[in-house]
């Protein structure tokens, strides 16, 4: 028999006890959880409301840029020198498409697919997520849009997207004012700063198009986009309109520019025409040109090496050129000695053929053996007489030469609305210590005197020099940009220009050149007087010569004897008419071995083409 276990008796007191200290254990605790929660709640909702509201929306909604038109170009007349075409290009959306390389493919069949376009594709998959448009080749033309239309169903996941394009309608004849577009690179992304200019696919490479960038671009607008959690688009929530870039309406005629490009006969060189009264650019032309067309979405390798050729055509002689001016320096030579009071109209030098310096036995030879006899300033400009600049050189020095010179623009940038322009040199004591850690001599200012020794010029700098014998001595900044307007319904304006310099103000100083200048055109002995034969209108002109070889002793050489590389770069100045010039030219023909007869002949065709009316119209 199993002994009786006795049961302890509970104390139900004790328990009850024990129960309510339990249980206000565990009411505290979580009230304090509760109040720890509730304060979580306040941080989040009331004292980080705003920072998490606004990652919140940043989740939920994203800002989807709206790119501008780009703005337009047009020329004096309002002929359109730039334009925004419709384009197509083909996209391709990856995770639609069911079998990708097979789907390249078949679509190599139907478009011009090159190893460029399957690279840029190659490279943007990488990084970009697969259910969005990835851009496959960025121009289409008419037959592939008509085989891809025909193909579509063929071809899941691949769209034909329309868009505007830069077009250049004048081809190489502007190119080297208008310049170009190309596709935006990482360089050009640092260099813009604003984050919402990624945007953009296109910027200004050169010329007009990247001097006036910001104005042509507008600015960005965007769109708040409702995204889910993979980032797709659901709708659009608000709109803010992008502004469209500033139309600039160029100062250049394309008339005369044609003309211009026509008068050089396939000859390399540049060319300039400026109104002398504002500064305006009437035409540019830098021989050879290229098409900036070639340009706007990526220019190929083959085109490319083409553009690598010995005469630069991607190189702008007339703003980043610098060459010896030759004898068109003499006009402003012979103003420097005539304000400094040196030589007067009347004062004569004896040209013997050769110009000797003071106890020196080399001599400095004119271009006619046996010399000019006695000439004075008229004369002296009329037959390009060396000797007499020789002497006026010498006299003046260096240190007269220099300072006059910076007066009247030389060796220093005009200031054109282009991006690169050289300034040149204009010789110094100084420069040559720096340049070359050498003396100057009394031959370096002999030299400059006629335009060679360590002058360097541009083109532009000699026609703001001519502009400015032609307008009564005004300095004035050429420039290309005439007036904008932003947006067809409100007014062109006109671009603000500086003020410009009076340099020479006497005013027989300045009709003594401009007689002298007249006298090469329609003197007698005047150098220049076979270009101007006929001419219904009075020209004031001067030819120059820039030796790239010396002679022998006195012995002529005919530069048509000479190899190309080393004939002599053939200039030409000069404006009309001449008793209220409307235009002033300068020529470069490259390598044209002289002035009055390569040089001279393109100016006359420049001149006729703008005074003179065009033959199908008798009215300008």
């Amino acid at each position: 028999m199993r002994p009786i276990r006795r049961q302890k008796l509970k104390n139900l007191h004790a328990e009850a006890e024990q129960f309510r200290r339990r249980a206000l254990v565990g009411f505290l605790g979580i009230a304090v959880a509760m109040l720890g929660l509730a304060a979580g709640y306040f941080r989040l909702q009331v004292l980080q409301h705003e920072e998490y509201q606004t990652r919140s929306e940043a989740n939920r909604v994203k800002p989807r840029p709206i790119v501008p038109a780009r703005g337009l170009i047009y020329d004096r007349n309002g002929r359109l020198l730039a334009d925004n075409v419709p384009a197509y290009r083909l996209e391709l959306v990856p995770e639609q498409v069911p079998d990708l390389e097979e789907t390249l493919a078949e679509l190599g069949r139907l478009v011009a697919l090159d190893d460029e376009d399957l690279a840029r594709f190659r490279d943007a998959r990488r990084a970009t997520r697969s259910f969005r448009p990835i851009p496959l080749k960025l121009r289409l033309d008419e037959g592939e849009l008509a085989r891809l239309a025909v193909n579509r169903h063929r071809f899941p996941g691949v769209e034909v997207v329309p868009y505007l394009t830069r077009r250049y309608p004048y081809g190489p004849l502007f190119s080297h004012i208008i310049g170009y577009v190309g596709r935006v690179d990482v360089a050009d992304l640092e260099a813009m700063g604003d984050s919402r200019n990624a945007a953009l696919t296109h910027i200004g490479k050169a010329g007009i198009e990247r001097y006036y960038e910001t104005r042509l671009r507008g600015e960005i607008g965007y769109e708040e986009i409702e995204t889910n959690v993979e980032g797709r688009a659901l709708g659009v929530l608000r709109r803010h309109d992008a502004r469209p870039g500033t139309d600039l309406y160029l100062s250049v005629d394309a008339r005369l520019q044609q003309a211009m490009v026509d008068a050089f006969e396939g000859q390399h060189g540049a060319a300039i025409a400026i109104d002398p009264a504002n500064g305006e650019i009437l035409g540019m032309v830098s021989l050879p040109g290229y098409d900036p067309n070639l340009f706007i979405n990526g220019i190929g390798n083959k085109d490319w090496q083409a553009l690598q050729a010995p005469s630069r055509p991607l190189f702008n002689r007339v703003v980043l050129g610098g060459f010896p001016p030759g004898s068109t320096i003499k006009p402003f030579m012979a103003l420097a000695g005539l304000e400094a009071g040196l030589v007067t109209p009347e004062s004569t030098v004896l040209s013997t053929g050769e110009f000797f310096l003071p106890n020196q036995s080399r001599g400095y030879r004119d271009w006619r053996p046996g010399g000019h006899g006695r000439v004075d300033l008229r004369e002296s400009m009329a037959q390009s007489v060396n000797t007499y600049y020789f002497k006026l050189a010498y006299d003046l020095g260096v240190d007269r030469i220099d300072p006059y010179f910076q007066r009247l623009g030389f060796g220093e940038p005009t200031g054109i609305d282009l991006s690169g322009e050289i300034a040149g040199v204009r010789p110094s004591r100084a420069w040559k210590r720096r340049q070359l850690n050498q003396e100057w001599y009394p031959g370096d200012t002999v030299n400059a005197g006629i335009g060679q020794g360590f002058w360097v010029t541009s083109p532009l700098q000699l026609a703001q020099g001519t502009a400015m014998l032609a307008n009564g001595g005004w300095l004035r900044r050429p420039h290309l940009v005439q007036s904008s307007q932003d947006g067809f319904d409100r007014p062109r304006v006109p671009e603000p220009q500086p003020p410009a310099r009076r340099v020479v103000t006497n005013e027989a100083h300045l009709a003594a050149v401009h007689d002298s200048l007249v006298a090469v055109m329609h003197g007698p002995t005047g150098t220049g007087r076979a270009a101007a034969a006929g001419a219904p209108y009075l020209m004031a002109g001067k030819s120059g010569t820039a030796q790239r070889t010396s002679r022998r002793g006195l012995q002529s050489t005919n530069p048509a004897d000479l190899p190309y590389h080393l004939r002599h770069q053939a200039w030409f100045i000069a404006y009309a008419p001449a008793e209220a010039p409307t235009i002033a030219v300068v020529v470069l023909v490259e390598h044209g071995g002289s002035g009055s007869g390569a040089a001279a002949p393109v100016a006359r065709r420049i001149l006729d083409a703008w005074l003179l009316p065009p033959p199908e119209d008798t009215a300008r």
